[in-house]
């Protein structure tokens, strides 16, 4: 029951996020704490709507929003797509690639290993989600889900930290008056839990069988768990980056906090921590590879003019296989596949580039999106014609929408600023 919460809470914690939480918390301490937890809230609200949604319509929130849309607004989102993709794909890849370099160097130059590492990891990805199946997948993810959070964590709990300013940084909101505290508390807010990749979660219980605002219940169990794991992983990072000296950039980072872990905690902290790292790292790039191609087959449909690409499965088909147990109608077309190909391969330019410059810009397109997210979900399920009565928005919910809408548009200008 619990897959699908941790499968998103997983996507969507990258090298960025380690990078910015690292940040914020050697620029102002464990006193902004609170933002992580704020951060975990927002999208655990939004993933909500979504599933919401898709459980009482039988539409997943992408079906439904670009099913009502023009074409021009299609195509035009689908160009923003490609675009996203490509440079999220491009920065896990890099990510990847330096993270195991760290571990493991092999051609004894920290660029070559990078490119190198970084095309095994992207053909890796390729053979897991072919090959073995979404339960595979999941068993995968399973495995990496644990090495981060509890490496990461527990790298936390042995430097020391001072846990009664933990509990005021938790508790209690402020910003210390630093330069840049401000925007610095404003990314650690909206960096955690990813973006574009919360659309996922509607796909994962399609291949877990959940259907029907019935199983509404156990969708917020599991989101509130996956969500409850990033706020920790996120606070643990802060943690970190509070308690020891933090340099470098991006994936490069990283590697920094290794060594400096090894000065401080010895040897075996700097790999459980690099260990760990990887596998934030890996379990986003895997969950990008299963997951992403999803969003282009839906839009392929539509655009074709094909309507709802994928229904809920039938009954009788979950009776003789089971939920779970075999690819969805969209895993196994052939614009799922032609995606998932171009996905590992083509962002593979963006490893000749710094890591630093493809994450900037990954981050600019992926603020874009929230916005956009928050508007469907005020004006989809905020209407009882589409969702129905029962199932639409509570009042208090579409203010905390409108909030979300303004925060996320102020920080995507900010980004491009």
């Amino acid at each position: 029951m619990l897959g699908p919460g941790l499968l998103v809470a997983a996507t969507g914690v990258g090298a960025g996020d380690l990078a910015t939480a690292a940040f914020s918390g050697s620029a102002l301490g464990v006193a902004v704490l609170w933002a992580v937890v704020v951060g975990a809230g927002i999208k655990l609200l939004l993933n909500e709507g979504l599933a919401r949604w898709q459980l009482a319509t039988g539409e997943t929130l992408l079906e439904g929003a670009l099913g009502r849309a023009g074409q021009g607004i299609r195509i035009a989102f689908l160009g923003y797509f490609l675009v996203w993709s490509f440079l999220v794909a491009a920065a896990l890849m890099s990510a990847c690639g330096a993270t195991a370099h760290a571990l493991v160097p092999l051609t004894g130059s920290a660029w070559g290993d990078k490119v190198v590492y970084g095309l095994l990891h992207g053909l890796v990805g390729v053979v897991l989600v072919r090959l073995g199946g979404y339960r595979l997948f999941e068993r995968v993810m399973g495995g990496a889900i644990a090495l981060m959070f509890v490496t990461v964590v527990a790298t936390a709990l042995r430097l020391g930290a001072d846990w009664r300013a933990v509990g005021a940084g938790l508790l209690v909101p402020s910003i210390p008056p630093v330069s840049g505290g401000l925007g610095w508390t404003v990314a650690l807010m909206g960096g955690v839990g990813g973006t574009l990749t919360v659309l996922c979660y509607g796909y994962w219980i399609r291949e877990e069988g959940r259907t029907g605002p019935e199983a509404l219940g156990a969708c917020r169990i599991d989101l509130a768990l996956g969500y409850l794991m990033t706020a920790l992983f996120g606070i643990a990072m802060v943690i970190v980056g509070a308690t020891i000296e933090v340099s470098g950039h991006g994936a490069g980072l990283v590697v920094a906090l290794g060594d400096r872990l090894e000065e401080v905690l010895g040897p075996a902290a700097r790999w459980t921590f690099l260990a760990g790292a990887w596998g934030a790292v890996a379990s986003s790039l895997l969950g990008v590879w299963q997951s992403v191609p999803y969003l282009f087959a839906d839009q392929w449909a539509l655009l074709r003019g094909g309507g709802r690409a994928a229904g809920p499965s039938p009954a009788a088909d979950l009776d003789a296989h089971g939920p779970g147990d075999r690819l969805s109608d969209l895993a196994g077309s052939r614009p799922y596949r032609l995606f998932l190909y171009g996905l590992a391969t083509v962002p593979a330019i963006g490893l000749m580039a710094g890591f630093a410059s493809m994450q900037r810009l990954y981050a600019i397109v992926g603020a874009a999106f929230m916005p956009m997210l928050a508007t469907a979900l005020l004006l989809l399920a905020g209407r009882s014609r589409w969702i129905g009565s029962e199932h639409r928005n509570h009042p208090l919910t579409n203010l905390v929408l409108v909030v979300i809408l303004a925060f996320f548009t102020w920080l995507f200008v900010q980004s491009l600023r």
